[in-house]
């Protein structure tokens, strides 16, 4: 076998494991939003591979939740980034808010919680995604677009009401959260003052961040 060959095998090898791992992300989302307590066996069943080839990529089922939440905050960062250059205060707070809802990535803070033991780099990942949308937020209040009593912990919130709505296909779906993210948005402006103070007060840092407390 010529170098060539074995490049062109290695190539092809590396094509074939990131296709499965690819797919077992796919799959291991889609079985662990459905049923959390799935085995890690069900996901390699749904997504055609091997147990032998899931367990070479993630030696448990701990590791494959971890990898799944980094991607979602990779994905917050990146939505939050690209609605941070958008000129307009309120403009950017709808698309970030908008991107952060069709994402959905706040259905595996929903769904996975507490199942797995933070890295730093979900740490790091959180503090990133946290300031971006800080300063989303607090441009649009200074903009006066944006009411002051909304605080940077009401947000999850609102993406994981949004995250609970589940009917039809992936296309309804998407149509009915924007549905009830307009009418939040709605809630959020200025002009939604004049009925009044919020009830209550925002989440803390501390309970919002008590539910990633590794539980089981």
């Amino acid at each position: 076998m010529t170098e060539q060959d074995v490049r062109e095998v290695l190539n092809g090898r590396r094509a074939q494991a990131a296709r499965n791992d690819g797919a077992i992300l796919d799959a291991a989302r889609t079985v662990f939003l459905a049923e959390p307590d799935a085995p890690i066996g069900a996901v390699a069943r749904a997504a055609g591979v091997g147990i032998s080839a899931l367990y070479r990529r993630y030696p448990s089922k701990e590791a494959l939740l971890a990898t799944l939440c980094l991607d979602g905050l990779r994905q917050f960062v990146t939505i939050a980034e690209s609605a941070r250059e958008v000129p307009d205060p309120w403009e950017a707070f709808v698309e970030f808010l908008r991107g952060i809802v069709d994402a959905d990535v706040h259905s595996l803070t929903v769904h996975l919680a507490g199942r797995f033991t933070p890295t730093p780099e979900h740490r790091d990942l959180a503090v990133r995604a946290g300031a971006l949308a800080a300063e989303i937020l607090h441009r649009a209040q200074q903009a006066g677009v944006v009411r002051n009593d909304v605080e940077i912990t009401d947000l999850p919130m609102i993406y994981e009401q949004l995250a609970a709505i589940r009917l039809g296909d992936a296309t309804r779906l998407r149509e009915l959260r924007r549905r009830y993210l307009d009418v939040h948005l709605a809630g959020l402006r200025t002009a939604a003052t004049s009925y009044g103070a919020m009830t209550g007060s925002a989440p803390t840092r501390a309970e919002a961040g008590a539910r990633w407390n590794r539980t089981t």
